[in-house]
């Protein structure tokens, strides 16, 4: 008996650094290392200010979001006040034909 020799390449993706190894006589991938993790933060100081950065951006839309909360039934009020006049204004004075009327 022969023993065939295979022969294994190792790919390295040239997007984002994974390993593949492909077996070359069955055209099958054998094993997947996948990309070191890239750091995020350089050191600790930065990812507090970047943490920091998140909660303020978090409370000032809490805070805008309460403003207009508050301001809510004044802006309802308003555009339901503006469509009545409009409603006024302009009355339409036929009514949309149905078919029950056409009989």
């Amino acid at each position: 008996m022969t023993a065939k020799t295979s022969t294994i390449f190792d790919i390295t993706c040239p997007d984002c650094g994974a390993v593949v190894k492909v077996d070359a006589t069955t055209h099958a991938v054998i094993a997947h290392t996948p990309a070191p993790r890239k750091k995020t933060f350089e050191d600790f100081e930065a990812a507090t200010r970047a943490l920091k950065d998140q909660e303020e951006r978090k409370q000032a839309l809490f805070r805008q979001s309460v403003e207009a909360e508050k301001n809510k039934d004044d802006v309802l009020e308003k555009k339901f006040s503006e469509a009545l006049r409009r409603a006024k204004e302009s009355p339409s004075e036929s009514r949309p034909l149905r078919d029950f009327d056409l009989d």
